[in-house]
């Protein structure tokens, strides 16, 4: 078994990502012969204190999902640095990362598809306790499970039940209840609201918020609506097109974007007033997501921005301080006057 694990301190972040990257192989013809790489991560760097949220937003395809799959090494990462509580990740051996599972969990996007149709809740929650030894017999499964259900909202008379039996909501508490079943250090959310209906979706945020401070979790928070994550994060970092382009503390970024594409995204969130909402000034978002297998040289988001200039489609603008805690990757050295956010 390979140890890689280092000195660490209450003040040491629990979570250290160090330039990331992740690049898919493109392959065709007969001989399978590579003809291009999808950089779907490419270079992304950041840290999270232990008990706090790092929410990273972003369009779909920026590769957030896949930037918190590599740290769980769910897919491969190319090269870079992972550590979690001092400990590399990226380097340890197939028994190594086995053990390191217990301590780092995913709630997957998708209630419906990430659940066995074919076991019971209680199986289902149960399944980490019994490979990982934290149980010894049936009795105690059964008072575990019990447990992890109340702490959910759900009451443990439902564990002999499938999965089918339930609603979107209810079965999001079920890949939450076994997300945490092993106590995880740190918990990667994968758009874990996306699929539900907004009713539902407040009542989710609630209850990680609830469990974070119950269990002293450190989450990653990956999402497509700055509105889901701005009361749950410590701070927010703003993807896209596999790097990151801004990170503030939510109230920061709200109130100060420094980059354009921050500012199109707040721009888009709905505000409940009628008549502030139709005199608020928007920064659109003109074309898609550039693909990840032949992205713009430069700055990736020069082809959309209003803002760009002849040195954007040159070089790459390095992701820098702009006041303490709030750094940007943008040529300019101030923007122009953003749409008021929410």
């Amino acid at each position: 078994m390979t140890s890689n694990a280092a000195p660490s301190t209450p003040d040491a972040p629990l979570l250290a990502v160090r330039d990331l990257k992740i690049h898919f192989p493109v392959r065709r013809g007969l001989l399978q012969r590579q003809v291009g790489t999808v950089r779907a991560v490419d270079g992304v760097s950041f840290e999270v204190a232990r008990g706090a949220t790092l929410g990273l937003v972003g369009e779909s395809g920026c590769g957030k999902s896949t930037t918190g799959r590599g740290i769980l090494r769910l897919v491969p990462p190319t090269s870079g640095s992972v550590q979690i509580d001092g400990r590399e990740i990226l380097t340890l051996d197939a028994r190594a990362l086995r053990n390191a599972r217990g301590e780092m969990q995913m709630i997957f996007q998708d209630p419906y598809a990430s659940l066995n149709p074919r076991m019971t809740i209680l199986d289902l929650i149960a399944e980490p306790l019994w490979t990982h030894e934290r149980v010894s017999s049936r009795d105690e499964a059964l008072r575990e499970v019990a447990g992890l259900m109340e702490m959910v909202g759900l009451s443990p008379s439902y564990m002999r039940r499938y999965p089918h039996e339930f609603s979107g909501g209810q079965r999001q508490r079920i890949g939450i209840a076994r997300a945490i079943a092993l106590r995880p250090k740190l918990v990667i959310a994968d758009e874990p609201v996306s699929a539900l209906d907004v009713s539902i979706q407040a009542q989710i945020v609630n209850l990680l918020a609830s469990l974070q401070r119950e269990l002293s979790l450190t989450y990653v928070f990956v999402a497509h609506d700055l509105a889901v994550v701005r009361h749950l994060s410590s701070e927010i970092a703003v993807m896209y097109l596999g790097r990151i382009v801004e990170r503030a503390r939510p109230d920061v970024l709200f109130r100060s974007p420094q980059h354009p594409y921050t500012q199109a995204l707040l721009s888009a969130i709905p505000i409940p007033d009628p008549d502030v909402e139709r005199k608020r000034q928007r920064l659109p978002l003109v074309g898609e997501v550039p693909s990840p297998l032949n992205p713009p040289s430069g700055c990736h988001f020069h082809t959309r921005c209003p803002y760009a200039m002849e040195r954007c489609s040159a070089e790459v603008p390095p992701l820098v301080q702009r006041s303490p805690g709030h750094w940007a990757a943008c040529h300019l050295p101030e923007l122009p006057t953003a749409p008021a956010p929410p």
